[in-house]
């Protein structure tokens, strides 16, 4: 029997050649990539990130590019110098050849990933970018790549949220580290919400508001884990004593326990807008002209008019319009 797909990757002229001579279906015939069969395929939602020092982003980006157009990849793909940031969307076997060859890269070979499904790519384009942090917080004393902060598993969290207290007894508080918009598609029950608009208002706000957490436990939260975990190793620096970061963030929490002790659905940066605790897109939408997030209940509103207006941004299309 075929052993697994390998895709093995040189730079020649920024072109990446794979090995495709491995490539079998059930049957000993090889067969291209291209030769797929015409059935719908279901593809493939990878979301990964890993802090780890990389001095060679500008040597990594042709390379990332050139496999990514010969894989027909689609998504965003964040190298920096703190680490590596990615979301694709692809057939199955496309996602694994790409994975095999990322992690041919011994800085990247433990890098882990979170999976969903949908019936077309998440993206419409590819973009490979070059960025001075996987995320933006303006902390340059904040490096994970030299030590993670501690992180609770989803299975643990559910049993202390069950419980209603970690197990040294401290109350358990919950922080969305997320921007205001994605926190209100769907966060954990009881949270704490600043109501942030971008990462680098959460540095004060945590500063403010320490002495609210004197004698809990917190647990950071973020969409798949990269806000969360800054978070934490920020808040460990400034003082507090009992601080976790969600591991693998709410994706991969939806994906150990599910929906327990939390409501509405994750908002998710494609097309799909959000998934719902089955990893499965959700009736939520974004408007088309101001960028919000659209509820089911708001998309029955006369005001919401599919890629012209939505509840919050019509009196302005209007006057726009007017004008």
């Amino acid at each position: 029997m075929a052993g697994p797909l390998i895709a093995t990757a040189y730079n020649d002229g920024c072109k990446i050649h794979l090995d495709r001579t491995l490539m079998s279906v059930s049957t000993t015939t090889a067969a291209p990539l291209q030769a797929q069969a015409a059935a719908p395929v279901t593809h493939v939602n990878i979301a990964a990130y890993k802090f780890v020092g990389l001095d060679d982003t500008e040597t990594m980006r042709p390379q990332f590019q050139a496999i990514c157009k010969e894989l027909g990849l689609k998504g965003t793909i964040l190298l920096t110098p703190e680490g590596i940031n990615l979301f694709l969307s692809g057939p199955r076997l496309e996602i694994d050849a790409f994975m095999t060859w990322l992690r041919s890269d011994i800085r990247l070979a433990d890098i882990e990933v979170k999976q969903s499904y949908s019936g077309e790519q998440s993206h419409k384009r590819m973009l490979v970018k070059l960025k001075r942090e996987i995320i933006t917080m303006r902390m340059p004393l904040i490096q994970p790549e030299n030590g993670r902060a501690p992180s609770v598993q989803a299975q643990t969290l559910k049993r202390w949220l069950d419980q209603g207290h970690d197990d040294e007894g401290k109350p358990v508080v919950m922080l969305d580290t997320r921007n205001a918009f994605e926190v209100d598609v769907g966060t954990f029950d009881n949270t704490v919400d600043y109501r942030i608009e971008k990462f680098t208002e959460f540095p004060a706000m945590v500063q403010e508001h320490q002495s609210d957490f004197d004698g809990k436990t917190v647990v950071t939260f973020c969409t798949g884990g990269i806000r969360c975990e800054k978070a934490a190793i920020h808040m460990k620096n400034i003082g507090y004593d009992s601080v976790y970061q969600l591991d693998g963030g709410i994706l991969k929490y939806f994906e150990d326990v599910g929906a327990a002790h939390y409501s509405g659905d994750c908002f998710v940066f494609d097309y799909r807008t959000a998934l719902n605790p089955q990893l499965e897109p959700a009736t939520t939408v974004q408007c088309f002209a101001c960028r919000a997030v659209v509820t089911p209940r708001q998309q029955l509103s006369p005001l919401y008019v599919y890629e012209v207006s939505c509840p919050h941004c019509a009196d302005k299309t209007a006057i726009n319009s007017i004008d």
